[in-house]
Formats: C-alpha cells, structure tokens, sequence
C-alpha cells in the first residue's frame, strides 16, 4: 500500500506564525500579560493552549478570561493573516508525492468552514483525499480528530504506513494515539529543544520531512 502524509496546516504547510504572534500578544494584552517575541513564543507554547495559558498567568484562566482571550486572539489572527501565505516550495512537495504514487490529506485545528476556503484560495484542495478543521470549541488537542480523520479515510490509507507532518509536540502525540507515525518541522510554533524530547524524527525544512516520510514506512 502506498504512503500516506497527513499534513498540518497553520505553522507547517501555512506559514503564519508572525500572525499568530500579533494575534496572541493581542489576547495576552486583555489579561494584562505583555507582549512576546517570537523566540519566546515559541519556547513558551504547548497545547492544549489553556496550559500555555496557565503558564503566563501562574493558574489556570477563567472561563470568562478564556473567552476574552480566545475572542481576541481569534478577531487579531483574521487580520493579520491576509498577509500570510504558503511555506516556501509547498506546492511543489505536494505536487511531487502526489506524482510519485503516494496519497495526502489535511488535518488542522483551524476552524473547518475557514480552513477550507483557504486551502482552496491556494490551488491546493486537489492535492489532498481530504481536508478537515476543527468543528468543536478551540483550545484542545489533535489526537481525536486524527482518529476520525483516518477512520474518514477508510480503505484509501493505511495507519502504519501514515506519517502525520507538523510543528507541534501534539501533532506528534496525536499520530502515535492513532498507530502512525510522526515527523516535527521546526519551522512553525515549537523550537527544536522543545520538539526532540518527543522522541520522533524533527527536521527543519518541509523537503526534509518528505524525503523522511518515504523512508520511514517504506
């Protein structure tokens, strides 16, 4: 059977994290926590976000601060993201393992009825079997979805030979919550100190990933 890649979206194949940076100073700012840089974001994060969360504050938000948080993070990442777009040379990795015989498909904890018209705003829904965002609340972790995800595929994809391609610790948990395999590219919310520690593959370009994504199943 072929090789399946779930890809990730924010952080891997859409390289946002400058919006996300402008968009998570904006909610830390209702809270009265000051801004971040981007090494310190990306020191700092985890999911699920309320923890990250906990981690600024000393304890763990409200729910009302919850919501104040999330209403402004979410209001300042419409914004800023407009200027974001692909990482560099996506469309030609996806387009290459698509040639080679192997399979692809897109989970992401972006909110289902945005993420679509945004692949699709790109020209790449063609390159995936399927492409599915978070229905449910924001804020919880990958490993749920993931299983339905797969379970949405069927017969098309086989778990073990599955290689889920993202940036964050989570997405390297959910794939071994769900019997696939994970690579970690260091390109997105995460440093690599606070990626190797999971213990899968991490690499520092998406090509990287790929070339890793073969050899690991094949």
């Amino acid at each position: 059977m072929r090789t399946h890649i779930v890809w990730d979206w924010n952080g891997t194949l859409f390289h946002d994290m400058d919006a996300v940076l402008g968009a998570s100073n904006a909610a830390f700012a209702t809270i009265g926590v000051g801004p971040m840089t981007m090494q310190q974001y990306r020191e700092q994060y985890e999911i699920p976000i309320p923890r990250f969360y906990e981690r600024l504050l000393g304890r763990m938000p409200s729910q009302e601060e919850w919501l104040r948080l999330d209403d402004a993070f979410q209001d300042r990442y419409r914004e800023l993201s407009l200027a974001c777009g692909l990482t560099e040379g996506v469309p030609e990795l996806l387009a290459g393992w698509q040639a080679a015989g192997h399979s692809q498909s897109l989970l992401s904890m972006y909110v289902h009825d945005k993420l679509v018209p945004l692949v699709d705003s790109f020209g790449l829904t063609g390159s995936f079997l399927r492409v599915d965002g978070r229905s449910g609340p924001s804020g919880g972790q990958k490993a749920e979805l993931l299983t339905r995800h797969l379970a949405a595929l069927g017969e098309q994809v086989d778990p073990a030979r599955t290689v889920l391609i993202g940036d964050a610790a989570d997405d390297a948990l959910a794939a071994l919550h769900a019997g696939a395999h994970a690579v970690l590219y260091t390109g997105g919310s995460h440093t690599r100190e606070k990626l190797e520690p999971v213990g899968v593959p991490v690499v520092d370009t998406l090509a990287e990933a790929v070339e890793l994504a073969g050899s690991i199943t094949g």
